[in-house]
């Protein structure tokens, strides 16, 4: 497992407690698992995620990674529709171990872009860290 300083924390995603990430694109926005995430969870086996066209409210669960660990539920860190999933998941996992932040998991379309403003920029997420 990696220390906290090898880990790899971009600083244009923001991230949540429960070590999701999220890019904005347009008016939609990236969801993905964070460095720490795949690094604690070791191989990611398989991934159970929403169809295109769901909603979900923030803080919902919206699907399942599974590792050669545990299985983790995933969180929506904002409100909003599934407008993409990442189909590459659905045959190589890994690629979410290999690179977290290209790897990404859904892309929704926000109900409120201002539910952005309440998630970490990486100096809060590195405190969070530091604090597990």
């Amino acid at each position: 497992m990696k220390e906290i300083d090898e880990l790899n924390l971009p600083e244009d995603v923001r991230y949540t407690k429960d070590h999701e990430w999220v890019k904005v694109d347009g008016d939609t926005v990236k969801i993905g698992i964070s460095d720490y995430a795949q690094d604690q969870l070791g191989d990611i086996v398989f991934v159970e995620m929403p169809a295109v066209g769901d909603s979900f409210d923030e803080g919902e669960e919206f699907g399942t990674l599974e590792s050669v660990k545990a299985v983790s539920e995933m969180y929506a860190p904002l409100g909003g529709e599934i407008v993409a999933v990442n189909e590459e998941l659905e045959d190589t996992p890994e690629l979410l171990n290999q690179d977290p932040y290209g790897g990404w998991i859904i892309a929704i379309k926000p109900n409120d872009m201002a539910e952005l403003d309440q998630l970490l920029d990486r100096a809060s997420y590195l405190t969070v860290l530091k604090g597990e």
